[in-house]
């Protein structure tokens, strides 16, 4: 298992369209996947779970991955959330 933290650079935040987003980047890994912020942590491919969140841009979490490809789920998702991938 990997822990990253990830600053979320995205200008609008996590809202319906960018969550969806994640999720489709998440879920191409076999990797389990889950986004913590303060004291809540979520399964990454769960959409629902995801808007629980409420994410804004510049705020900081933790992202964990742990599988065969855990490295590269981690890495797409940096990249992803650093507004890099768009």
């Amino acid at each position: 298992m990997i822990k990253k933290p990830i600053t979320i650079q995205i200008p609008s935040g996590l809202e319906a369209r960018p969550v969806a987003l994640l999720v489709q980047v998440a879920s191409q890994f076999e990797s389990d996947i889950y986004v913590e912020s303060e004291q809540r942590r979520v399964n990454a491919k769960s959409i629902m779970g995801m808007m629980t969140l409420g994410l804004t841009s510049g705020e900081d979490i933790m992202v964990s991955a742990s599988g065969e490809d855990e490295q590269e789920a981690i890495a797409n998702i940096e990249k992803y959330l650093s507004g890099k991938a768009n």
